[in-house]
């Protein structure tokens, strides 16, 4: 209705954008469910995130920056849309698989608890805490265990293996449209203002955030990296999407 009677694709304001963000986390929840069974758990984070953020656009927001506007003559593009979806469409995906990886960094934080109290502390007290008791094996998809007593968490498990393998493709198609949408606001930029970057905020910020995960899927990719280290940076990345997303249009 907005892009009806706007005369353009409704992505010209925060509301707006919170509300696109909030229809992309929907249809990544209504794929997650298409897929089968195996992934419903992963409803529970695209669905909250949904909800939350069409709750905090429609509640949180004043009246005045729901309102639609006319689009100034430099904003009058089709680099627009493909600008804007993808960098949208990336925010989403890109919220999704960190999520994924902080919820994989609270379950192996109670399971390496639970481990803990279960087992024998004489013999536990001279290793580490973390997930170096067990070994993963790329080709199996599995975890191992390297010591003999009991493996009681076998499902919490299995479950951070998943988290870990659905973070790393959400967040590698996610790096896939930031770099479309960067790109395409840089020629965006040069159209409508004669530079294809000026280092303004917003793009100093979205610069960090494809550091961020570039980083990421360095480690991933190049480096062997599995498990803890990956979802710590991609933590890390889900603080940086929201202060380049929200943080600089409210701070200035």
């Amino acid at each position: 209705t907005r892009s009806f009677y706007s005369g353009h694709l409704p992505l010209s304001n925060l509301y707006e954008s919170f509300m696109f963000l909030s229809w992309s986390s929907c249809i990544i929840h209504i794929i997650i469910v298409v897929r089968g069974q195996d992934t419903w758990w992963l409803g529970a984070i695209t669905a909250p995130s949904a909800m939350l953020t069409h709750g905090f656009a429609t509640l949180g927001l004043p009246d005045k920056m729901q309102q639609s506007a006319m689009l100034v003559p430099a904003l009058q593009s089709h680099w627009l849309m493909m600008h804007v979806s993808m960098i949208l469409l990336s925010y989403a995906t890109l919220l999704c698989g960190s999520l994924a990886s902080i919820a994989f960094l609270v379950i192996t934080s109670r399971i390496n608890r639970e481990i803990l109290l279960s087992a024998d502390n004489s013999f536990l007290r001279f290793f580490p805490p973390n997930l170096n008791w067990y070994l993963y094996d790329q080709e199996k998809k599995d975890f191992k265990s390297t010591f003999c007593f009991p493996f009681t968490n076998y499902r919490k498990w299995k479950l951070t293996i998943q988290l870990d393998n659905w973070s790393y493709r959400a967040i590698g198609l996610g790096f896939y449209l930031l770099t479309i949408g960067i790109l395409s606001g840089a020629v965006w930029a040069n159209e409508a203002w004669g530079s294809y970057w000026s280092w303004d905020p917003k793009e100093t910020w979205a610069l960090i955030t494809w550091t961020i995960f570039a980083i990421y899927l360095h480690t991933r990719i190049n480096r062997g990296w599995q498990g803890e280290k990956p979802a710590i940076v991609a933590s890390i990345g889900f603080f940086v999407v929201w202060s380049c997303y929200l943080g600089v249009d409210l701070l200035g």
